[in-house]
C-alpha cells in the first residue's frame, strides 16, 4: 500500500504541475455532490452526503439533559464522528483517532462560528436544557472529508424537528422544525507545490503539502483550520477565502 501511495503521489504532483488532475477536474470544481435527507427514522434529523465516492451520514438526536455547570442558561451541542474500518483500510476500529477528533472538532467549530444554532433557546427550565448530538459516520472514504461532513451536518440539521417539553415529559408527536439562521459549510483546498486545488480526493491528499478549511456563511468566514506541513502567505488565504464564499454558495444551494 505504500509503495502504491508513493506511485500515486509522484503522478499528482506531476499532473498538477502540468495544469491537469486526475479525474479532469478543474482546480476549483468539487466533484459531484448529492444530498439525501431522512435516511434514518429514529432520528430528529439525518442526511447522506455523497462527495465524489466520499460518503458520509448525520444523525440529529435531540435529547433532554442537564446544562454544564458554567452554562446553565444554555443547552448543550456535541458532536461526534466516526471513522468506520468499513470505509478505507487505512481506517482501524477502536478508540477515536486523532482524524476522527479533528473531524468532529473542525464541523463543530464551523457551527458554532456560524451560530446557526441558537444554544440558548434549547434552555427548557431550570438544571433543564435540550441537548443536540450530531453523529458523523464516514461510510466510504475517497478524500476531503471535511466537506463532506460539513454539509453532512448541516443538511441533517435543516431535516431536523424539536420536541415539545410539557408537564415534565418529552413529547415526540407534532415536532417543530429546528429554528436555524445561517448555513454553514466548508470548503477544503488541498496545496501541492504551488498550486491549490478544491476538494481533493484520496491521491491528492497523500501528494499534498498542507491543506487549509475554511467555514463560512453567505456574509462571514466562521472558522479555518490548517493541516499537514507547508506554509501560507496573506495573499493565499485571502484569495482561498474568497474564493470559499463563491464555492460555499454553491454548497448551501445544495442544502
Amino acid at each position: 500500500m505504500e509503495i502504491l501511495d508513493q506511485i500515486n503521489k509522484y503522478h499528482v504532483r506531476e499532473l498538477v504541475a502540468n495544469n491537469q488532475r486526475l479525474d479532469g477536474r478543474g482546480p476549483f470544481d468539487f466533484r459531484p455532490i448529492t444530498i439525501e435527507k431522512g435516511v434514518f427514522t429514529s432520528t430528529e434529523g439525518s442526511a447522506r452526503v455523497s462527495l465524489g465516492k466520499t460518503q458520509v451520514i448525520a444523525g440529529v438526536k435531540i435529547v433532554e439533559g442537564k446544562p454544564f455547570p458554567d452554562r446553565p442558561e444554555e443547552g448543550v451541542l456535541s458532536i461526534n464522528a466516526e471513522l468506520l474500518p468499513l470505509a478505507s483500510p487505512t481506517f482501524e476500529s477502536g478508540p477515536p483517532s486523532e482524524d476522527s477528533i479533528e473531524l468532529a472538532r473542525v464541523v463543530d467549530r464551523g457551527i458554532r462560528g456560524s451560530e446557526t444554532i441558537d444554544i440558548k433557546s434549547f434552555f427548557i427550565e431550570p438544571e433543564k436544557v435540550w441537548c443536540l448530538f450530531i453523529d458523523l459516520y464516514v461510510l466510504d472514504y475517497d478524500g476531503n472529508l471535511f466537506d463532506a461532513s460539513s454539509l453532512a451536518a448541516m443538511a441533517a440539521l435543516t431535516d431536523a424537528k424539536v420536541p415539545r417539553y410539557e408537564e415534565g415529559k418529552v413529547v415526540r408527536a407534532d415536532m417543530k422544525p429546528l429554528k436555524l439562521g445561517p448555513k454553514v459549510v466548508t470548503c477544503t483546498f488541498a496545496k501541492i507545490g504551488g498550486t491549490f486545488l478544491l476538494d481533493p480526493k484520496y491521491e491528492e491528499e497523500i501528494a499534498m503539502d498542507g491543506r487549509l478549511t475554511i467555514a463560512t456563511t453567505p456574509d462571514r468566514v466562521c472558522a479555518s483550520q490548517k493541516g499537514g506541513g507547508g506554509s501560507l502567505t496573506k495573499e493565499d488565504i485571502l484569495s482561498l477565502v474568497d474564493k470559499s464564499f463563491e464555492k460555499g454558495n454553491e454548497l448551501r444551494s445544495l442544502i
